[in-house]
């Protein structure tokens, strides 16, 4: 990877973060010093599990949260939902509302939106889904369970792979959002048929921390990307996971998920692994949770 000058816009974005996470820690010597004692006591955050609200058939519906949890799920990755005829549903402040109250009802988490209608509505050709973008964030920020990441789907309609106009015109509009979702600590998370290499050259240009990368590794094994080195190469740029194969259930198929799981941890990752099934010879809910047992075993809460 090469090595870029770091913007200014993105030194005082980094500067402003941190300043920001000061302000709500009112005595960080007091705290230091009380982790310091409880080190011991606790162990190391590991991962959470979640499923795309798609895969169990509930898309946009706050009725998946019942779903995961059965499943035995942490939450689920919430999409917005919409289509080429109508506007995303979750732009609609009651829905936000309803998701809430269901999160807090079944003790359930978002994982983290999506915007899947950007497969039909491409992000690089259509003014809508600039406009849709640009309120995603909005909406991000000002849901009761306040969200970090939305999922920018580059597929069918979308795709960028071997379309250098489309990509420059991607990355004209991701640039220009860049500074809002840096304002609203919003990460704009690029998921698509592109290789890593293809993908830094993308986030190099656009020259934001708003946007990272959301790898699918049954997506970049599919296209005889070497995902393993991959993840290595992406490194931090890697905002979440999504968990897949496409030729059966988990640890049964092509994905080795123990070396997943083992470049993972070179690069510093812990947090959501997001389960989009593809092989349901159980049944979706028993293939799902199929699926979400042997991950517990690679992938545990904690980790020691």
């Amino acid at each position: 990877m090469t090595n870029k000058t770091i913007s200014r816009r993105r030194m005082l974005a980094t500067t402003a973060c941190a300043f920001t996470g000061l302000t709500f820690l009112p005595d960080r010597t007091l705290l230091g010093q009380e982790e310091n004692r409880q080190r011991g006591q606790r162990r190391p955050r590991g991962f959470r599990l979640g499923v795309c609200d798609w895969t169990i058939g509930k898309r946009c519906d706050p009725a998946a949260f019942a779903i995961a949890k059965k499943i035995g799920l942490d939450g689920v990755q919430v999409d917005f939902g919409g289509g080429s005829d109508k506007d995303p549903p979750l732009f609609d402040p009651e829905l936000w509302k309803r998701y809430a109250e269901e999160g807090r009802s079944q003790e359930m988490r978002i994982a983290s939106l999506a915007m899947g209608v950007l497969n039909e509505v491409p992000y690089k050709s259509d003014s809508r889904a600039e406009q849709w973008v640009d309120k995603a964030i909005d909406v991000a920020e000002s849901m009761d369970m306040r969200q970090r990441i939305i999922l920018l789907a580059f597929f069918g309609k979308g795709d960028l792979k071997n379309d250098a106009s489309g990509t420059d015109a991607a990355v004209s509009r991701l640039k220009n959002i860049a500074p809002k979702a840096e304002k609203a600590r919003v990460t704009l998370a690029v998921e698509s048929w592109l290789s890593a290499e293809e993908h830094i050259a993308i986030l190099d240009r656009v020259g934001s921390p708003a946007v990272q990368v959301y790898y699918d590794v049954a997506n970049s094994h599919k296209m005889g990307y070497d995902i393993y080195k991959e993840i290595r190469t992406l490194g931090k740029r890697i905002c979440q996971f999504h968990a897949k194969d496409y030729d059966d259930l988990y640890g049964k198929g092509s994905i080795d998920f123990a070396r997943v799981r083992e470049a993972m941890d070179e690069i510093g990752y812990r947090g959501w692994l997001v389960m989009e099934g593809t092989k349901m010879p159980l049944g979706v809910e028993e293939s799902c949770r199929y699926d979400a047992e042997y991950l517990r075993t690679v992938f545990p809460r904690r980790v020691g």
